[in-house]
């Protein structure tokens, strides 16, 4: 698999490094521990992550050595390998959901990653207020208990009568 915006230096360093936030971001006001004892498979992922960002942030340290190497190819392969959704749609779709978590550190590295990716100011705003309209609705439809087959029936959804 490749990897365009790793591998052609498109890959924004603070930006890639934030995405880690999903991945199990532990707040800290000391400098964290590095341990002398690292996994190969650690090191291998660390190894990788300098090679794309420049550094391996403090952040990515702290993370369990013997997830680390996981949590990298998951973070790696589905945000910058080639998938069936283009950057700007997987910044946008991160973005309204770091918009209702909530989560600052996503809406802010979301954000410079769907404009760096091409989004406008406009689809950014509609992407967050169209995670809004879902949650509002969500929100309805759980409060009120709507019976989960009658919404699909009255929705045109032909197998919900069977």
């Amino acid at each position: 698999m490749s990897y365009p915006l790793i591998t052609q230096g498109r890959l924004p360093r603070l930006a890639a490094a934030l995405l880690f936030v999903s991945i199990g971001y532990a707040a800290s006001t000391h400098s964290p521990a590095i341990a002398d004892d690292v996994p190969a498979s650690a090191q291998a992922a660390y190894d990788e992550i300098q090679g794309a960002l420049g550094d391996v942030p403090g952040f990515v340290r702290m993370y369990p050595p013997a997830g680390i190497a996981g949590a990298w190819t998951l973070t790696r392969d589905l945000q910058y390998g080639e998938t069936s959704l283009d950057a700007k749609t997987k910044a946008l779709i991160s973005l309204a959901v770091a918009a209702q978590i909530p989560c600052g550190y996503c809406v802010w590295s979301d954000t410079r990653d769907a404009l760096a990716a091409g989004a406008t100011e406009d689809q950014i705003h509609e992407a967050v207020a169209i995670a809004g309209l879902t949650r509002h609705w969500s929100t309805i439809f759980n409060g009120y208990q709507i019976d989960f087959a009658q919404f699909r029936r009255e929705l045109g959804d032909e197998m919900a009568s069977k």
